[in-house]
């Protein structure tokens, strides 16, 4: 993601973020799916990492976390996490070859212009190990806008975002759905979909 004003949101909101966020991903039934389902020790990309609840959650099951965003206040908190490798990147940054056995893409590929999905899951895919396990989630919908404090979205029907994966090489599990509310305080519908490199 390179949106600027994105990027400029999530800087100066850093504080809001890491408080919305909080502990979470210790009780996310989706995460630790996706630990259990990863091999012992096995490497994970937490790809658009915010502050790094998820990463330190998967370092903490012992595996091995490299968590990258583009948002360099997130990463200076996400690096602060034990056992959590954490660097400046942005999805076009994601270059490495069956280098993970896991991705964890929650809530962060829904700010990349839909024209560059392909690209990114097919870059996604490549950085997986054979047969590696990606979630993704985002909100669920149609179109691109900016929501009310200026972040840009995507939004995806559950038969596109699948269709895209499908075309990337990748093969969808489960799904799983629901509704909350963001850093811009409205509630939105999401999904997850978890899928086989």
């Amino acid at each position: 993601m390179s949106d600027p004003e994105t990027l400029a949101v999530y800087a100066a909101k850093v504080g809001d973020y890491v408080a919305l966020t909080g502990d979470g991903a210790t009780r996310d039934p989706l995460l630790r799916a996706f630990i259990a389902d990863l091999p012992t020790g096995g490497h994970v990309l937490d790809l658009g990492c915010g502050p790094g609840h998820a990463a330190a959650t998967l370092a903490e099951a012992g595996l091995h976390v490299t968590a990258t965003d583009a948002v360099a206040e997130m990463v200076e908190i996400a690096a602060q996490h034990p056992g959590v490798t954490a660097r400046v990147a942005t999805f076009d940054d994601i270059s490495e070859a069956a280098a993970y056995d896991g991705i964890w893409a929650n809530f962060s590929l829904l700010h990349a212009p839909r024209a560059d999905m392909p690209r990114h899951l097919s870059a996604l895919h490549r950085a997986l190990k054979a047969n590696g396990l990606l979630h993704i989630a985002l909100k669920t919908g149609t179109g691109e806008k900016r929501d009310p404090i200026g972040r840009l979205y995507t939004y995806y029907t559950d038969a596109e975002l699948s269709g895209l994966l499908a075309d990337a090489g990748f093969t969808v599990t489960s799904r799983a759905t629901g509704r909350e509310k963001g850093l811009d305080g409205v509630p939105a519908d999401w999904l997850a979909l978890r899928a086989y490199g």
